[in-house]
């Protein structure tokens, strides 16, 4: 079977917008509540706490994505909810008005897409929540209600509220705020497929689909993959799976997943010992034990041999998320391991994305912290800023570096090497994570490559040719992109 993934996904940079917390409109009028009832944007985030971040705000922030060099985002839920998150959806066809409702998502998408914007939602189709008018009703009504077959309830009284009596109904991972759907209900598996189409036909570039390994029922993400597609072929339909993800990526139900088995080893090598384990084990990917470059390679070859490559270049490769403490704060505080992670994003096949902040140095540990309000312009490290500037123009400048074939070219103590090449275009990258500056030396005819590079592209470093010999010289904590001079 021949895999068909969205071409643009291959070509794009993600960013990662949590709504409540990017951006908040500068035009007073549009707030939905006049008065301060917001907590401090830059006060610590609470679990259940507003900051009033929305979508007009966002629009506002459109100059900052694109000069960046974004061209597709992903927002974490927009739907109406009485949770900061949204994740525990009341209305699947009404976007919050905390965020400024349907007109302002229309007002944004529009505007996004005059940028060449692509837009992603995140689908939360597996519960929904105790606001959710269907279960509402259960609610007020019990077993006479019409939608008791939507729910997987077991008896009565179902107790929603009160922890001192059992839930009576399944809520996902058991929490009562989460009741989870039936799925094996064919009005519930309709239901679903039409809010997909409803908002593909609105003009959406994507789904994000969360805990879409929670749905079991048969042929359901297959009908969704059909019904989507049916209407925007182009449209990427890309699932939370934080493991081995082979059977939602056969062609026929997902074009890819966020690529936690990308993002576990390359921090695990790029920021080694520095990592803090009270800010990882508690999450299912994992960015420890320190990796060599040895194992590095290891661990990417077999990445890449896990999917077809059509699924790998369109994977969403990503450092960090609103589900996990802030790249930064996870590597004590440390620029370089944020840098060489960086490269390594910007430079593996498939999608980067960025979660809003960390391209500016944004810290914060394990949710709630790591959805602080975005930082006022006097706060951002300008050297992570630049480094993310730099990275993602080369990305787009360079065929290579977006859809070319990936080589190691040596994996050996500190030191990591590989090749991106797409016909006569050849890119190498190379990093030292060690604390010593190092020489490489790399006999070009073992390489395989048809040209020699002759400048540093991106970061620093010296290169110098001995006949067919390529002397590379790495300071300590460092990485350099190199290039030739002849290739365009």
């Amino acid at each position: 079977m021949q895999i068909h993934t969205p071409d643009w996904v291959k070509h794009a940079v993600f960013y990662q917008i949590f709504p409540d917390r990017f951006a908040k409109t500068k035009t007073p009028n549009k707030h939905l509540l006049r008065h301060d009832r917001w907590e401090a944007w830059h006060a610590a985030p609470t679990v259940q706490g507003y900051k009033g971040g929305d979508l007009w705000g966002v629009t506002e922030k459109l100059d900052y994505i694109q000069d960046l060099g974004i061209n597709a985002i992903y927002f974490t839920p927009i739907f109406q909810s009485a949770c900061n998150h949204r994740y525990h959806t009341h209305d699947y066809y009404q976007v919050d008005p905390l965020l400024g409702g349907n007109d302002a998502f229309r007002e944004f998408l529009d505007a996004a897409h005059r940028r060449k914007i692509r837009v992603v939602l995140d689908g939360v189709f597996n519960h929904s929540s105790r606001g959710f008018f269907f279960f509402n009703d259960i609610l007020e009504n019990g077993p006479h209600s019409p939608w008791v077959n939507w729910f997987k309830v077991y008896d009565w009284p179902v107790n929603a509220y009160n922890g001192e009596f059992p839930a009576n109904y399944e809520g996902w991972v058991g929490n009562r705020a989460l009741p989870v759907f039936n799925h094996d209900n064919p009005e519930v598996r309709e239901y679903i497929m039409e809010i997909a189409e409803y908002w593909i036909k609105f003009g959406i570039d994507g789904w994000r689909l969360d805990v879409p390994f929670e749905i079991r029922a048969e042929g359901f993400w297959q009908e969704f993959r059909d019904r989507v597609k049916a209407i925007n072929s182009d449209a990427y339909i890309v699932g939370e799976v934080w493991g081995d993800s082979r059977q939602w990526l056969d062609g026929t139900q997902f074009d890819g997943v966020m690529n936690y088995l990308f993002t576990g080893p390359t921090i695990a090598f790029a920021a080694g010992d520095r990592v803090i384990l009270d800010q990882v084990e508690s999450r299912d990917y994992k960015p420890y034990p320190s990796l060599s470059a040895p194992g590095y390679a290891q661990k990417i070859q077999d990445l890449l041999q896990l999917y077809d490559w059509q699924i790998q270049l369109t994977q969403l490769n990503l450092l960090a998320s609103h589900d996990t403490a802030r790249l930064i704060t996870i590597a004590s505080d440390d620029v370089d391991s944020v840098k060489l992670s960086t490269l390594l994003l910007m430079t593996y096949p498939g999608a980067p994305s960025i979660y809003y902040g960390d391209e500016v140095g944004l810290p914060g540990a394990i949710d709630p912290d790591s959805r602080r309000g975005f930082p006022p312009e006097a706060d951002w490290n300008l050297e992570i800023l630049e480094c993310h500037r730099q990275l993602i123009a080369l990305r787009h400048a360079s065929p290579a570096l977006r859809i070319g074939n990936y080589k190691v070219l040596h994996a050996e103590g500190a030191g990591y090497v590989f090749a991106r090449t797409l016909g006569g275009e050849e890119v190498v990258v190379a990093l030292n994570v060690g604390l010593d500056d190092l020489k490489l030396n790399l006999d070009w005819a073992t390489t395989g490559l048809k040209t020699q590079p002759d400048r540093i592209q991106f970061g620093a470093g010296g290169l110098t040719w001995n006949r067919d010999r390529l002397d590379l010289h790495l300071a300590a904590r460092s990485g350099c992109i190199l290039g030739n001079s002849t290739q365009k």
